[in-house]
């Protein structure tokens, strides 16, 4: 199987990312159970207010890490998705047909476990938490595996994550939405009818779009959306040029590699993960929700993903990936019960209160850290198939 030089260099940037995320991870966990937790969990809560003549912004730190850093994040998400939809991995119908479907049974599954748990409770707008698979944890235990993994298994595992970050980005625009300002929704919309307008009109200068995103951005603010979703549609409005890679798109894309992998997801998880740990915490995981959770990332992600394979395959809509074999396919899906970035971000979204929130970025964490052990161990011990490295290749070269 061939690997694209832009998928090779996204591997290699999303494993090392994945381990400034862990590393920050821990760290904010040490610091918000040291000596000086109380300063550390209220810096984030430091309130900071920005103005800019009409447009006044009152926002803590850490919503404008959630809100404002956090929408560069789903721009490059975008973007990402757009380039595999476009000429990646993902440009050909058969070969995205399969994990399309995988992904598919890998969110549905996982949201039914937690919903039929949490059915009727407080908690149950909690679904949308283990839908999610984070890009950057999964790819980098995979790279532990080096060449006893083929290389259309990392492809899989690439796409399955893309897509999954597209069906997050749906569920946040549909379920996690309460007031809507009519007025502000109709103005970012139209800001986006502007962008597209500049695209088919050919501008080529990226200051006018970024002004224009911002508006844009700005607008979703008020109008009780979500804020982050305006960076998923300004990366549909960036022009792209095709195998060109000095295009807007490919030069924003390209620019923001580096930012959000050792700037923004490390912030955000220092911001985010700060958990107190009581000294009966394990107790909060046995709750309707952690529950929910721990068993949507650990058994609902693995079991989606296997059955809706399985039925893809077997109504002859699709067939394996070459080089990959079913229990490699059950390994890949446990990795993908490695939720953590989107995850968590939901979970902020899901709840207001405090507590519930805390209690379910632990319940993420704690099946993060399963299915990432789990999955490593499992490909492990399965039977090595011939395989080259992505570090051993470049762009045309065929394992």
């Amino acid at each position: 199987m061939r690997l694209t030089r832009p998928f090779i260099e996204f591997f290699r940037s999303e494993k090392t990312g994945g381990t400034v995320l862990l590393l920050c991870t821990v760290l904010s966990i040490l610091a918000a159970n040291g000596p000086f937790s109380g300063s550390y969990v209220a810096f984030w809560q430091s309130p900071l207010f920005l103005s800019f003549g009409p447009v006044e912004l009152d926002f803590t730190l850490l919503r404008w890490i959630n809100d404002g850093l956090m929408a560069a994040f789903f721009l490059l998400v975008g973007l990402e998705i757009r380039r595999e939809m476009s000429r990646g991995e993902l440009s050909d119908v058969r070969s995205a047909l399969f994990p399309a479907i995988a992904a598919a049974g890998g969110m549905i599954v996982p949201a039914s476990l937690h919903y039929l748990i949490n059915r009727g409770t407080p908690t149950q707008a909690g679904f949308g938490i283990p839908m999610a698979t984070d890009i950057a944890f999964a790819l980098g235990v995979l790279s532990l595996l080096g060449n006893r993994v083929p290389p259309s298994l990392k492809v899989f595992l690439a796409a399955l994550a893309i897509m999954d970050d597209l069906g997050a980005i749906l569920v946040i625009a549909l379920f996690y939405t309460k007031d809507i300002s009519l007025a502000y929704l109709g103005a970012s919309l139209g800001l986006f009818a502007v962008l597209i307008a500049m695209r088919r009109l050919n501008a080529k200068r990226l200051l006018p779009y970024i002004l224009a995103g911002t508006a844009m951005w700005y607008c979703m603010v008020r109008s009780g959306i979500h804020p982050t979703i305006a960076g998923v549609l300004f990366a549909f409005a960036i022009p792209s040029g095709g195998e060109d890679s000095s295009s807007l798109s490919s030069r924003v894309q390209h620019f923001l590699h580096a930012p959000v992998a050792y700037v923004i997801l490390p912030v955000f998880a220092l911001a985010n993960t700060g958990i107190r740990l009581a000294h009966n915490w394990q107790v909060h995981l046995l709750e309707s929700n952690s529950v929910g959770i721990l068993s949507g990332l650990v058994i609902g992600k693995p079991a989606g993903i296997v059955l809706f394979s399985f039925l893809a395959v077997a109504a002859g809509l699709c067939s394996l990936p070459e080089g990959m074999g079913w229990a490699q396919l059950f390994g890949t899906g446990v990795l993908a019960g490695i939720g953590f970035t989107m995850s968590i971000f939901i979970s902020n979204l899901a709840f207001s209160d405090p507590r519930i929130a805390g209690t379910s970025v632990t319940a993420v964490l704690a099946a993060s850290a399963a299915a990432g052990l789990g999955g490593y161990l499992f490909l492990s011990a399965v039977k090595s198939v011939k395989s080259v490295s992505t570090d051993s290749l470049t762009e045309g070269e065929a394992p």
